[in-house]
């Protein structure tokens, strides 16, 4: 089983920043995707942005240009930077990976959730 443990989050004024920060620990041989999501209050959960392999990272349209995700890949650890917060950041961010176990055994995964607010 993996676990993902996230860190991170809280309040902060508009216009600020915040840093998540994610681990994923287990008897991982590896991971494809790791990669951010958030679910606003009444809404669906939605991609913010994803790292798969080394290719170039994909981000939300709405974020662009103010987050960034960041991957070590030998550290099985992804974060998010975000910078110039907007109120309809206000979310619940989860962490995403998904990779192999050592047996071969395909996992998909999600972690707790962290709240951020951003208060106008």
């Amino acid at each position: 089983q993996v676990q993902l443990v996230e860190s991170g989050g809280g309040l902060v004024q508009a216009g600020g920043s915040l840093r998540l920060s994610c681990a994923a620990s287990g008897t991982i041989r590896s991971i494809n995707t790791m990669a951010w999501y958030r679910q606003g209050l009444g809404k669906q959960r939605e991609l913010v942005a994803t790292r798969t392999g080394d290719r170039n990272p994909n981000y939300a349209d709405s974020v662009k240009g103010r987050f960034t995700i960041s991957r070590d890949n030998a550290k099985n650890t992804v974060s998010l930077e975000m910078n110039s917060l907007k109120p309809e950041d206000t979310a619940v961010y989860y962490c995403y990976a998904s990779g192999w176990y050592y047996s071969g055994t395909y996992f998909s995964d999600w972690g707790q959730g962290l709240q951020v607010t951003v208060s106008s």
